[in-house]
C-alpha cells in the first residue's frame, strides 16, 4: 500500500514538473513575441556594432576612439542621405518623361496594329487601342497619385527614425563598451572554457567583419561595372540605376536577379530590342564571374557557408526581419556554423579519454 501511495506521489510530482516546465516555455514564448520588436532591434544593432568595429579599430589607430566612433557612424548615416539625394530626382523625373511618352508609344502600337491584318480584326473584335489610348491618356494624372504615395512613404519612413536611432545609440554604446563585457564574461570562466569561448568570439567577429567587407566591396564593383555599361548602351539616368544594382547586390542570391529584371524592364523603353538583348546578356554573364571568380576572391577569409544553409538563412531572416534580415543572413548563419563547431570540438575532447601519463601510482 504504501508503495502504490509513494509511487502514486512520484507520478504527481512528475506531472506537475512537467506542466511547470510547459507553462515557463509558453510564457517566454509569449513574453519573447511581445518583445520581438526591441528583439530585432538588438539583434540589428549587434550586427552593426560588430561590422563597424573593424573601420573603427584602424580609425582609432590615428585619432582617439571617441572621435573614430563619431566618424564611422556620420559617415554610416551620410550613405542613404546621398543614395536618396542620387536615386529620388532622377527616378521622378524619368517616370514623368515616360509618363508623357506613353501616348506616342501607343501611336507606334495602333499604326504597328493596323498595318498587321490579324492584328487588325483582333483590334475591331475587341478594340484594344482604344482601350490603349484612354489608360495612356489616364497616366500622367496618375503620376500625381504616385507622388502623393511617395508622400506618405516618406511620412512612414519618418516615423521609422525612432527605430533607426535607437538601434544607432544601442549599437554605439556595444562598440563602445561591448569588448569589456565580452573581455569581464570571458574572465568569469575557467582556464580552458575562457579560451574557448575567446576563440569562438574571435571567429564570429572575424566571419562578420569579413562578410561585410566582402558584400560592399562586391556591391561596388557591381554598380562600377552596371554604371559602365548602362552608359554605353545609353540609359538617360545610368548613376541612379547602377546604385540600385549596387544596392541590391547586397541581397545574397536573388538581390542581383531582381536589379536586373528591373533595369531590363527600364531599357525596354529606352533602347529596345538591341539595349534589352545586351543588358541580358551583360547581366547573365557578369552574375556568373561574380558567382565564380568575384565572390570567391575577396570573401575568400570570410566563413564559408553551403548554399543550402544560405538560402534557408536568407529565407527566415526576410520573414523576420524584411530586406534587413536577408542582409543578416549570411553573417548569423557563419555565427551559429562557429558556435555548433566548437561545441562538437567540446563534445569530442570532452568524451575523449585523458591520455595515459605512464606512470604508475606509489604507495600511499
Amino acid at each position: 500500500m504504501m508503495a502504490t501511495i509513494r509511487s502514486f506521489e512520484l507520478e504527481a510530482r512528475t506531472v506537475l514538473r512537467t506542466v511547470l516546465i510547459v507553462l515557463t516555455v509558453v510564457v517566454a514564448v509569449y513574453i519573447m513575441y511581445l518583445l520581438r520588436k526591441p528583439i530585432s532591434w538588438l539583434v540589428i544593432a549587434a550586427f552593426v556594432a560588430i561590422a563597424v568595429s573593424g573601420p573603427v579599430a584602424v580609425l582609432n589607430r590615428h585619432m582617439p576612439r571617441g572621435l573614430a566612433i563619431a566618424t564611422v557612424y556620420l559617415t554610416l548615416l551620410a550613405i542613404p542621405i546621398v543614395l536618396a539625394a542620387l536615386l529620388v530626382p532622377p527616378l521622378v523625373g524619368q517616370a514623368e518623361d515616360l509618363a508623357g511618352d506613353v501616348p506616342g508609344y501607343v501611336d507606334d502600337v495602333k499604326e504597328f496594329v493596323n498595318d498587321n491584318e490579324t492584328l487588325s480584326n483582333l483590334n475591331e473584335d475587341y478594340d484594344i487601342v482604344s482601350k490603349l489610348e484612354e489608360e495612356a491618356g489616364k497616366l500622367p494624372g496618375k503620376i500625381g497619385d504616385a507622388a502623393n504615395i511617395l508622400s506618405d512613404i516618406g511620412v512612414g519612413l519618418v516615423n521609422s527614425i525612432f527605430a533607426v536611432v535607437t538601434i544607432l545609440i544601442l549599437s554605439v554604446f556595444m562598440v563602445g563598451s561591448g569588448g569589456r563585457w565580452v573581455d569581464r564574461f570571458v574572465a568569469m570562466q575557467d582556464a580552458e572554457h575562457a579560451a574557448r569561448l575567446r576563440r569562438t568570439f574571435d571567429s564570429i567577429a572575424r566571419a562578420i567583419g569579413s562578410y561585410v567587407g566582402a558584400a560592399l566591396l562586391q556591391a561596388v564593383l557591381a554598380g562600377i561595372f552596371a554604371f559602365i555599361m548602362l552608359t554605353i548602351l545609353g540609359a538617360p539616368f545610368a548613376g541612379a540605376l547602377a546604385l540600385v544594382v549596387a544596392f541590391a547586390d547586397l541581397i545574397p542570391l536573388v538581390g542581383a536577379t531582381i536589379a536586373a529584371a528591373l533595369v531590363a524592364i527600364v531599357m525596354l523603353f529606352v533602347n529596345f530590342p538591341v539595349g534589352v538583348i545586351i543588358w541580358v546578356i551583360y547581366a547573365i554573364v557578369f552574375q556568373q564571374i561574380e558567382d565564380y571568380v568575384i565572390r570567391p576572391q575577396i570573401q575568400r577569409r570570410a566563413v564559408s557557408v553551403e548554399p543550402i544553409v544560405i538560402l534557408i538563412a536568407v529565407l527566415f531572416g526576410a520573414t523576420l526581419f524584411g530586406v534587413i534580415g536577408a542582409l543578416l543572413a549570411i553573417p548569423a548563419a557563419a555565427s551559429v556554423q562557429i558556435v555548433i563547431k566548437e561545441l562538437l570540438e567540446y563534445r569530442r575532447q570532452f568524451r575523449e579519454p585523458a591520455p595515459a601519463t605512464g606512470t604508475t601510482p606509489g604507495p600511499v
